[in-house]
């Protein structure tokens, strides 16, 4: 398969103005750099949460109470406009971590290890380590089932320390225990082996007066801060790495009910974009498959608008529940001492629809779907550097390197993010012409973007897959292939300052002109509403020579 984003350190990625002034602004940062990597290491909170788009007050979004995510914000600086690389976890959290984008590791979906191509890629916390760093985890980081636990972790978390605490199941209501117990059978019995890839769920949400660590997410967070605890008490004055790992907002939305009793029902709002973008492709949406797993919601049709209301009030009770997690193992960074020598770096694996443009889930190649909270804090950041925002687009490829300068490592030459450093001092710097994500046919693919097994269509699925291939055929005419569009059709996706660009390309080749290409002007259409290829082919054209000359551009260093 080839590639059609080879690197992007990358390409196009730096239009800056001003040489002299740039070398001089950039020599100022290298300088701190330098000056600071003769201290004590930094220790490094890497905290990731799942599923999570910008629905923050401190990204003037939505009415979510996150008070300590919030105040991360608050002496940080915030990216407005970071971007993942492909909006499921496995690609994502591959991408992330190894600083490679999806085709260059081949990881465009959940069941492939990321390992599989490049053996001896190095990832985040194996950096680390061999810069003498301990690197420990909890939670979700890398994706489940490729935690990489042998290679990329040296310390494993201190699950004896909180023996006293019963380890959560899924649901803390036995009710619903049950219920996702009875609906396994069902699936099990009517559709065989395709119902271990995720049917015959349980409830999408639930309430209950429970301590927070009757889920997962304040388990882990009591096993984080024992582990972070029993790690200081060694005394070795090692620095550590430590991944923080929220699973939360992943659906089911499950939350203690005191995170709940923090909204009034009366006061959420459901997205009045009910369709998908007019013009849009027809294999750019999926059917709301994985929400539809679930026991309490419709197999087929619309969501109700007050069912609607109920998954997104469980879906902002998610949210506060994990800002509290979060609020606690910074407390513990706090009363340990450490956190004045701590770099705090807060991100999500990819953003979400809850209704937008008539779906639930990830999975798109839309902003909605590609655009994540990054926040990022350091500790000799000065007073006018706190609560700073960057409007400059950026990528979760960028963290690997941002990370490494910080704390006075090498960079790996094999990266194809680009260091965020000089952005903490100058937000406003000019900087990428492009941040890039991908998604293969979203309509045609399960919801780990795996290709449709031949099962799904025995399944209640069968009458979804059928209406979205009767669309994509309507609209694709003589194009129409199924080996293509479910196996090697690949959405490209290129966000501009000004515009999405979005070209559906065969993997087998995609030097050949795209099968559907999709623009969107932020600056007239933010939500992506209007299709409008066709009206303006000069900036369809300038964008994807853009696009395809990101092949050959391995670094792009700044000015």
């Amino acid at each position: 398969m080839q590639r059609i984003i080879l690197s992007v350190a990358t390409a196009l990625l730096i239009s800056c103005t001003g040489e002299n002034s740039s070398q001089d602004k950039q020599q100022s940062v290298e300088n701190n750099i330098q000056s600071s990597s003769s201290a004590k290491k930094p220790h490094i909170l890497f905290i990731s949460i799942d599923d999570f788009r910008p629905e923050l007050a401190s990204y003037n979004s939505g009415i979510a109470v996150t008070p300590n995510i919030d105040e991360i914000a608050h002496n940080g600086v915030r990216f407005l406009n970071a971007h993942a690389q492909q909006a499921i976890c496995g690609p994502s959290r591959a991408s992330t971590m190894t600083g490679l984008r999806p085709d260059t590791l081949g990881v465009t979906h959940n069941y492939v290890k990321f390992r599989h191509k490049l053996k001896d890629v190095k990832t985040i916390p194996q950096h680390f380590m061999d810069n003498g760093y301990v690197a420990t985890h909890v939670g979700k980081i890398f994706h489940h089932g490729d935690k990489d636990a042998d290679v990329s972790w040296n310390y494993p978390a201190a699950y004896d320390k909180i023996s006293h605490i019963k380890k959560p199941s899924r649901y803390a209501l036995q009710s619903n225990m049950d219920l996702q117990t009875k609906q396994r059978k069902e699936m099990f019995a009517k559709y065989g082996e395709q119902a271990k890839f995720g049917l015959g769920s349980g409830p999408a949400f639930e309430k209950a007066e429970v301590a927070d660590t009757a889920y997962e997410d304040g388990y882990n967070t009591e096993l984080a801060i024992a582990t972070l605890k029993e790690l200081l008490a060694k005394k070795d004055d090692k620095p550590i790495f430590f991944g923080f790992g929220m699973n939360k907002p992943h659906l089911p939305w499950v939350a203690p009910k005191k995170y709940w009793d923090l909204y009034d029902p009366a006061q959420i709002e459901l997205s009045a974009q009910t369709e998908g973008p007019k013009g849009g492709a027809a294999m750019g949406l999926h059917a709301s498959f994985e929400m539809r797993t679930f026991s309490n919601v419709p197999n087929a049709g619309p969501i109700p608008d007050d069912l609607a209301v109920e998954l997104k009030h469980s879906y902002l009770a998610s949210v506060s529940y994990i800002d509290a997690q979060i609020g606690k193992i910074m407390q513990a960074f706090e009363e340990a001492g450490v956190l004045d020598n701590t770099i705090v770096m807060l991100w999500s694996d990819h953003g979400y629809h809850l209704g937008e443009m008539g779906i639930w889930g990830k999975a798109s190649n839309y902003d909605i779907a590609t655009r994540v909270p990054l926040i990022l804090s350091t500790p000799d950041m000065t007073k006018s550097q706190k609560g700073s925002v960057s409007e400059a687009l950026v990528e979760l490829v960028d963290m690997y390197p941002t990370l490494s300068e910080l704390a006075g490592l090498d960079v790996p030459s094999h990266l194809e993010g680009l260091s965020l450093v000089p952005l903490l001092t100058q937000p406003d710097l000019p900087w990428k012409q492009a941040a890039f994500s991908q998604f293969p046919s979203p309509a045609l693919r399960e919801w780990g973007a795996f290709p449709l097994r031949k099962g799904m269509r025995e399944t209640y699925f069968g009458p979804l897959i059928e209406n979205v291939e009767s669309r994509i055929q309507n609209q694709q005419g003589d194009k129409w292939d199924r080996e293509l569009f479910e196996h090697h059709l690949m959405g490209y996706s290129m966000r501009t300052q000004q515009h999405r660009l979005v070209a559906w390309k065969d993997t087998r080749d995609v030097t050949k002109v795209p099968l559907f290409v999709e623009l969107f002007d932020h600056h007239t259409d933010p939500n992506e509403t209007v299709n409008i290829a066709a009206q303006h082919p000069k900036v369809v054209a300038n964008l994807l020579q853009q696009l395809n000359a990101g092949w050959n551009n391995n670094k792009v260093q700044l000015n």
